[in-house]
Order: C-alpha cells, then sequence, then structure tokens
C-alpha cells in the first residue's frame, strides 16, 4: 500500500510499514489551507488500524518461555504466557490467539495432544511447536496435522528460522473454523 504526501506543492507515494511489515489498513489525507496561502497543513487521519496480533506460548520451562515471550514481543506482537495446556485452554486468549507457539512435552496434556484437542473444538490455530527431543516420526506428525513448523529447542527457538515460522503463521491464521 502507498500513501501520498505533499512535497513542494506536489503529492509523491510513500510504503508504509508498521512492524516492519507492509502496512494493509486505510489511510486518508486531508489537507487544510492555512492562514498564509502558500502553505498546507497535512494530518493522516487512520481510519482502520489493524491490531496487534496475539501470541501464545504454552512451555512448562521458565526460562524457556520468558525468553521466547522477550523474542515475539521485541517483534512487537503481543504475548501471553501459560505454563500447562490446560491453562491456556482455560484462558480468554484461546479465542484471540493468532498463533500457538507450543512445547512438544508438557505435564499432564502434551503439545500433540492439544493440538489434536484444538482441531476438535474447531480451532485452527497455527502451532509451532519446540522440542529439545526432535525426531522424523513426530516431525511428521506435527506437520501433517497442520502445524507449521517444529524447532528444536534452544538453538532455532531464538533464531531466524523461528522469525520466518511465525510471520508464515500469521499469514495463514484463520482462528475458529
Amino acid at each position: 500500500m502507498r500513501s501520498q504526501r505533499l512535497v513542494a506543492g506536489r503529492l509523491t507515494s510513500t510504503k508504509v510499514l508498521f512492524l516492519g511489515q507492509p502496512f494493509h489498513g486505510t489511510f486518508s489525507l486531508r489537507l487544510r489551507r492555512s492562514t498564509d496561502a502558500s502553505r498546507f497543513s497535512c494530518q493522516l487521519w487512520t481510519e482502520r488500524l489493524t491490531k496487534i496480533p496475539l501470541i501464545s506460548i504454552v512451555d512448562d520451562d521458565d526460562k524457556v518461555r520468558a525468553a521466547t515471550e522477550s523474542l515475539v514481543r521485541s517483534l512487537g506482537f503481543e504475548t501471553r504466557t501459560f505454563a500447562s495446556s490446560e491453562s491456556f485452554l482455560q484462558s480468554s486468549s484461546l479465542s484471540e490467539t493468532r498463533c500457538l507457539i507450543l512445547d512438544v512435552q508438557l505435564p499432564n496434556m502434551s503439545g500433540v495432544e492439544l493440538q489434536d484437542h484444538l482441531s476438535q473444538l474447531g480451532f485452527d490455530i497455527p502451532i509451532i511447536f519446540i522440542t529439545a527431543y526432535p525426531d522424523e516420526a513426530l516431525t511428521e506428525r506435527v506437520l501433517q496435522a497442520g502445524a507449521v513448523g517444529l524447532l528444536r529447542k534452544p538453538s532455532e527457538v531464538h533464531g531466524q528460522r523461528f522469525v520466518n515460522c511465525l510471520y508464515t503463521a500469521l499469514g495463514r491464521h484463520k482462528g475458529a473454523a
């Protein structure tokens, strides 16, 4: 999307970025003539703002959860953290979550079981799995069930692959089916 700006009496185009990504909102530019006939004052009115996506993080390891939250917030996203699958399911964040960063090995209900449960409830939340113990069978299972990716803790969770998975997930969010 491009916006227009007044420069030396003529309009020029400018690319608009929001959180480092192209902004897809609607803008209008209002020109108002000031008392000096040769000057215009410009005011940019935002008619519609894109809501900042909520990223939920479920991991029973306090340090990994805090580090992941810090990274996601540094990218400009809102976060909620949970120590268990059950606490995520009971939260008001469930319906607002645009992407779920989910540990595979959790007490009581595993990340894979949570993925299945969300699907049964009709939620199509993009999931990025993280685990310290990846294997091919697990990777194949979660990807076939719709996960965006499975990343190794801690090395891949805080790198470019993680960021790429996050933007991919946000691009395909559908929410409740």
